[in-house]
């Protein structure tokens, strides 16, 4: 090239797909694939597209509060969500919720599903209150001492009967006692007991008697535990048929005799088997594969990231428990910090979202074997920041293959979700959820004043959905060569409406806004006329409308990104790829 002539430029075209491989917080601006993207707010990638997120709709309402806390009982044959806000539970299961129990410490529950030859039971605590206890009916507050006192009467009230103690019961409301021998035999059954003083309770019979009590019969405690007080139960897990409790900032955890809501809890205390100190944050089961079996573990972890594994099913037999290691993770800043996935143990620590059979062995030496290994600064960012907050959470939800991090930041949450099947991760605002929980194979979120249906719908509860993309940065195949670009034409699909929609290029890694956009609606004609109808806008069968306009563009760079905002309410809209027309100038 002479010097002081223009530098030559030869036309030529490119398409790029849509960021399938989605949000890239890990690799250099200069060093991502072509399918990643260095922002993806919104949109979820797909092995085939990039989709604008479904939105969500107010399922349950009435409700006082942010519900902190969601619960799903299963019984016999139905379920049951509840919602846990305001110091209350809720049901949730309708359009309407219905207040349940209130007074609690606070709102922040962990549970259990157990099923026994009683029947089925929903197990929760919450490290301030007695552990409760829902049958299915009723509500019951783990009592905490065995020691019935003898009665002095029982008088009544219509069916509300008074039953006086000669002595200081011990009991509080919610506790459950059984109550035999009374004449007339009305008085006796088990009940649901409300305290009224220290030496009475009242209780509601099922019959009105005759009389008071001629018989005053004795009584007995129907769920109890002995050895520790249930108020100090921050966590529960299920394994081998017995309930395990996490005692709160402690290395102490419980666990229930074999098949049993109550008795004699026992010991186990882990403090002189972890060694970094700390406490013991949470239980888990691992499993060798998919279910339960007999290659299942029983895994404790405490809040220095310090993992502690058993085998066994009895705890108190050393023939039948048996420690198989001790090893060192990440830290874990959160009660809600395991989820079973398939045939491993999934753990939320500050080095991100790991399979603990790969964290196992390789005890923190190789970050690529995180889930979110690709968005690993900004995992690492949130922890940072947000690790006191309360709201992290793991969910798997099945039906569009998608597993969600749940992300409490200052004045709200956001979500970090990954496709399961390509494992490309994504970033979701505008869902202020503190909680999610599966409900009949959906699922739910915790809202301010309501429980949401996730990924229900095409808005926002009414609001639109706005989504932000930004390709990685592309050389065109050509690194050391100069381009001006004058056209763009990314290829959607839309469908039921025209969303808003603006498009624009970045060059040379400028961190600022799109040098030029684009602005455009898709045409939404009704089925094509043979011979009328414009080739590549109109529908060609009923459903998405594939819309490929060419716009204007003005830039120069070796590089360059496109960038695409979409604000959009009840309209699907998928993102195939995007082409290009540019002028290619001489090799610096």
């Amino acid at each position: 090239m002479i010097f002081g002539q223009p530098k030559k430029f030869n036309a030529t075209t490119a398409s790029l797909p849509a960021p399938i491989g989605g949000w890239n917080a890990r690799d250099s601006l200069a060093e991502m694939a072509a399918t990643d993207a260095v922002q993806l707010t919104n949109f979820f990638p797909t092995p085939y597209d990039v989709q604008l997120r479904k939105g969500y709709t107010k399922y349950s309402t009435g409700i006082t509060g942010q519900v902190n806390t969601l619960m799903t009982y299963a019984g016999t044959t139905s379920q049951t969500l509840f919602a846990a806000a305001n110091n209350s539970i809720w049901d949730a299961s309708n359009s309407t919720a219905v207040l349940k129990q209130t007074g609690f410490a606070n709102d922040k529950f962990q549970f259990v599903n157990f099923s026994n030859i009683g029947g089925n039971y929903l197990v929760a605590c919450n490290g301030a209150d007695p552990t409760v206890i829902y049958d299915g009916t009723n509500w019951i507050k783990l009592a905490t001492t065995g020691t019935a006192q003898t009665i002095s009467s029982i008088t009544h009230v219509g069916t509300t009967a008074t039953l006086t103690t000669a002595a200081p019961h011990g009991l509080i409301t919610g506790n459950q006692v059984i109550i035999t021998g009374t004449t007339p035999a009305d008085y006796s059954g088990t009940f649901i007991i409300t305290v009224t003083g220290s030496t009475t309770f009242t209780y509601t019979m099922l019959t009105t008697p005759a009389s008071n009590a001629s018989v005053v019969g004795s009584y007995s405690l129907g769920l109890y535990v002995t050895g520790v007080n249930s108020n100090k139960f921050i966590n529960v897990n299920l394994f081998k048929n017995r309930l395990y409790f996490v005692e709160e900032n402690s290395m102490n955890v419980w666990y229930l005799p074999t098949n049993s809501l109550g008795g004699a809890a026992q010991q186990l205390n882990f403090g002189g088997i972890a060694r970094n100190g700390g406490y013991i944050q949470a239980m888990g089961t691992w499993t060798l594969d998919a279910g339960y079996g007999v290659d299942d573990f029983a895994v404790f972890i405490t809040n220095m990231g310090e993992v502690i594994v058993y085998q066994g099913t009895d705890p108190s037999s050393a023939s039948t428990w048996a420690l198989k290691g001790v090893w060192q993770i990440g830290y874990v800043f959160s009660r809600r910090c395991f989820f079973k996935w398939a045939g491993d143990l999934l753990i939320l620590t500050n080095d991100g979202l790991m399979p603990l059979t790969a964290e196992l062995q390789s005890s923190r030496l190789d970050p690529r074997i995180a889930l979110t290994d690709k968005i690993f600064q900004a995992v690492a960012t949130a922890a940072q920041l947000y690790s006191n907050n309360f709201g992290w959470q793991i969910m798997y939800y099945a039906e569009p293959q998608m597993l969600i991090l749940n992300i409490p930041i200052s004045g709200g949450t956001q979500q970090y979700v990954m496709h399961t099947i390509t494992k490309s991760w994504a970033n979701f605002t505008g869902i202020n959820a503190n909680c999610f929980q599966m409900y009949y194979n959906n699922c739910f979120f915790g809202g301010n004043g309501y429980v949401g249906q996730f990924w229900n719908g095409d808005s926002d509860a009414g609001s639109n959905i706005n989504a932000v993309a930004q390709q990685a940065y592309n050389y065109f195949d050509s690194r050391g060569q100069l381009k001006r670009f004058s056209m763009a034409r990314p290829i959607i699909q839309t469908d039921n409406g025209i969303p808003t929609i603006l498009a624009g290029m970045s060059y040379d890694f400028d961190a600022s806004s799109p040098v030029n956009s684009l602005s455009y609606n898709p045409l939404l004609s009704k089925v094509g006329l043979w011979d009328s109808a414009k080739w590549d806008n109109s529908i060609w069968t009923a459903g998405l409308v594939t819309t490929k306009q060419w716009q204007g563009i003005t830039g120069v760079g070796y590089a360059a990104s496109l960038t695409l905002n979409v604000a959009s309410q009840n309209i699907e809209l998928h993102w195939d790829s995007t082409d290009f027309v540019m002028e290619k100038g001489a090799v610096l």
